[in-house]
């Protein structure tokens, strides 16, 4: 009998069917178990066939398959995952590190990567770290090894990679997520500088003198990407570069910095580094009375599925989270399958959603510039 079948033989219990003594059941019965060969017999294939459905093996026709999917369904067949484990050398599993979910980019990307998964066959397995240190990471991963993973995603919104902080292990098949380490690591991102330019051009197109703009944290990569693009856009332009308004991602931390902005006389345009936080500006520019956008244009990033419900909808960058889990998902089983990948980064393309939060200046801000053109 093959490894398969000899492990099969105890993995699930039938969902009903002759029943022999010694279990403790009242009447000293128990249920029997399913073996591989009750599949076979029910499909009328054999047992091999059975065991190559159970792995995936793609040698097996549709009809074959749907035909062996169906015996094991009617009889509660369960194939056994470690066994099939030990014999081919995978686990059928992905381990997911990251340093938290709060923020929209890492939750979402998290589903993403879990969607297309699922869609391999594959499981996930999520450890977050909650201090990012070398110990914690190195942690994480000898977890992931005793929980059997055959790869790793790691999603980083910090500058540990950049900086060297933390050193990935080597011999480990991994992707990393939101880091400027492609030349260590095969790394997956939104192109967040594009889309911060997009955003900027957008509103100096539209005729406003500068633009200011709500920053995220300043240890994420992913925010600090988008304050390098906005400044240089501005530089290339000729247009003067305000103060950074900085905020943490939250609305709350946006209406803040909202407040301060709505003060100040010449600001007209006000890009934003996530809609969280856009949606605190608005709020703010509005107890303030300065109208969106009559008197104030904002954007934001990420195009949250509420940015179209906003008050005014909101113009923003959105980031295709499904193409990033994707990516991050077919990397990591090339890698599984013995296919070399080399460092570098694979920038996913962001696109500008212009909705109803951003309009020309003031006629006065415009004649101002015209003249000073």
């Amino acid at each position: 009998m093959d490894l398969d079948a000899q492990a099969h033989r105890s993995s699930a219990l039938p969902a009903g069917g002759a029943q022999r003594g010694g279990s403790g059941i009242p009447g000293g019965r128990r249920k029997q178990r399913v073996s591989m060969a009750d599949v076979a017999k029910l499909a009328g294939v054999s047992s091999q066939t059975v065991s190559r459905v159970s792995t995936g093996h793609p040698s097996v026709v549709d009809s074959t398959r749907r035909q062996v999917l169906a015996a094991m369904r009617q009889l509660g067949y369960r194939p056994n995952s470690a066994a099939r484990a030990l014999r081919y050398g995978r686990f059928n599993t992905i381990g997911v590190i990251l340093f938290g979910l709060s923020s929209t980019g890492n939750s979402r990307t998290v589903e993403a990567i879990a969607a297309h998964a699922a869609a391999e066959g594959y499981a996930i397995t999520l450890i977050p770290v909650g201090v990012p240190t070398q110990d914690n990471v190195l942690g994480a991963f000898t977890r992931m090894g005793e929980l059997a993973v055959d790869g790793v995603v790691i999603i980083i919104e910090v500058h540990l990679l950049d900086a060297s902080t933390v050193a990935l292990p080597p011999g480990v098949h991994m992707v990393v997520v939101d880091s400027d380490a492609g030349d260590r690591y095969p790394v997956v991102d939104t192109d967040q500088a594009d889309g911060a330019r997009q955003a900027v051009h957008h509103l100096i197109d539209l005729g406003h003198r500068t633009v200011w703009h709500v920053a995220g944290p300043a240890e994420s990569y992913a925010g600090e990407r988008r304050t390098a693009a906005w400044r240089q856009t501005l530089t290339e332009a000729g247009l003067p570069i305000p103060p950074i308004e900085r905020g943490d991602w939250s609305a709350e931390s946006g209406y803040r910095a909202g407040l301060r902005l709505a003060d100040q006389a010449g600001c007209t345009a006000i890009f934003v580094a996530n809609d969280q936080m856009a949606l605190g500006v608005l709020r703010a520019l509005n107890e303030r009375g300065r109208t969106v956008p009559a008197q104030v244009s904002v954007v934001g990033f990420d195009d949250l599925p509420d940015a179209s419900s906003y008050q005014p909808p909101l113009t923003t960058v959105h980031q295709d989270f499904a193409a990033v889990g994707q990516r991050c998902v077919q990397t990591l089983l090339r890698q599984i399958h013995d296919e070399p990948i080399d460092p570098g980064t694979n920038l996913v393309p962001t696109r500008l959603i212009v909705r109803s939060s951003t309009a020309p200046p003031p006629l006065a801000d415009r004649a101002a510039r015209e003249c000073r053109g």
